[in-house]
């Protein structure tokens, strides 16, 4: 490989894991947009330090368990300049770090939506560091690395390794699935549901910040999911085809399904993105389209079905979203990526659905474990007075809009 490719892999690398940080401030800001007004500084927070504490925690303990990489040599090694095969070309290591800390830290900013508006600051820290640098790295090590051979193991059970290209299962579900123990444990926020199981939705307090958050989700999504090549030869158009298409399409069927209700249309389009993810560089673009579309519909159906039907109170609706949406897109990756529908073939339905269940069911467990022990041990929850005040008086000292508060 000549020196200019070699740059050019870095670089465009660096692009991606750029687009993906910016995607954090979309979560921040789609959440700051469904929170009431006294959560809002909360919500910006909260997103800013996990990724802080994720980018920590993966450094010195969660890329070693996925990758089997350590940081612990000096500079010149870890630039490629001197010795050191592993960081070589060009530290280009180092790039894909940064790359993979942006996905990793999203297993965090994805639960921070469902257990908003009293969840405690501190307990939230100590479970970002435990499900980034412990739970998330064991299960993206597996199927992105084949670690203790799971991959081999799928290939040899069903004809084809499990294939999640950017994450609908790894990061999306994983996320989702954690995000449901945890709000289930810490309870519905106070006044969201009558004694006699009466609903009481809280309307949104911002409609342009939650539609700022979309958009800025959409726009580096395209950075998430084409450069999980990881290279610029292998980086392809039809991924970024599939993305967009995946997109409009869970637009379109979210706009539909939730009758024009802006909340749905603009996580409609993040719905067909988490869905798409699996399968972005086998699927065929009507094949995404129709993807995207039933991770619209099921967006909208799953959101009212978890919130009214079963009361749990997840606030942004991150398990159907991320959990149930990214689901399915495993699971339809062995569908549309087939040979059969349009696909360009080399996957199976039986190892998709098996290894996107796998996940499913190992991040329940984590959550469970994690926020359980949490609990347990230094309590989850702010206290009612705390709650009513608001999580961003009572944890930071200040709200959203400081001189307007001023008597």
């Amino acid at each position: 490989m000549d020196q200019s490719q070699i740059g050019g892999d870095v670089f465009s690398v660096l692009l991606g894991a750029i687009l993906v940080f910016a995607m954090h401030g979309g979560f921040a800001f789609l959440e700051v947009g469904t929170v009431r007004h006294k959560s809002q500084v909360n919500a910006l927070v909260k997103i800013l330090v996990d990724f802080a504490l994720s980018t920590i925690s993966y450094f010195f303990v969660g890329f070693a368990i996925s990758y089997g990489v350590t940081f612990f040599v000096n500079a010149a090694v870890l630039s490629g300049t001197e010795g050191g095969e592993i960081f070589l070309p060009q530290g280009f290591t180092l790039v894909k770090f940064f790359f993979l800390t942006t996905f990793a830290a999203a297993i965090p900013a994805i639960i921070s939506g469902g257990i908003a508006e009293r969840m405690r600051f501190q307990p939230q820290c100590f479970a970002t560091v435990a499900l980034v640098g412990l739970v998330y790295p064991f299960f993206e090590g597996m199927v992105w690395n084949g670690n203790f051979g799971l991959q081999s193991a799928f290939e040899a059970a069903f004809g084809a390794p499990f294939h999640d290209f950017a994450g609908s299962i790894v990061v999306h579900a994983v996320g989702g699935w954690i995000a449901l123990p945890a709000v289930i444990v810490l309870g519905a926020r106070l006044g969201r549901y009558g004694k006699a199981g009466a609903s009481h939705p809280f309307p949104p307090s911002s409609i342009p910040w939650l539609a700022l958050g979309s958009w800025l989700l959409c726009i580096g999504w395209f950075g998430f999911n084409v450069m999980s090549a990881q290279s610029v030869g292998g980086a392809t158009g039809l991924v970024a085809l599939n993305s967009l298409m995946a997109m409009v399409g869970g637009i379109v069927m979210a706009m539909f399904a939730g009758r024009n209700d802006p909340g749905f249309v603009h996580n409609g389009a993040l719905a067909g993105l988490v869905a798409v993810c699996a399968g972005s560089d086998v699927f065929h673009p009507i094949g995404a389209l129709i993807v995207g579309g039933v991770a619209g519909f099921i967006f909208v159906k799953g959101f009212t079905w978890c919130q009214e039907k079963l009361r749990i109170d997840d606030v942004l609706g991150v398990w159907p979203l991320h959990g149930i949406c990214g689901l399915w897109g495993g699971i339809a990756c062995g569908i549309f990526g087939l040979e059969a529908l349009g696909g360009l073939g080399g996957v199976s339905l039986l190892a998709q659905i098996v290894g996107s269940v796998a996940g499913a069911l190992y991040a329940v467990i984590g959550g469970f474990v994690v926020y359980g022990l949490l609990d347990r041990t230094v309590g989850l929850r702010l206290a009612e007075e705390e709650e009513m005040r608001g999580a961003d008086l009572s944890i930071h000292k200040i709200g959203a809009n400081p001189e307007a508060e001023i008597r």
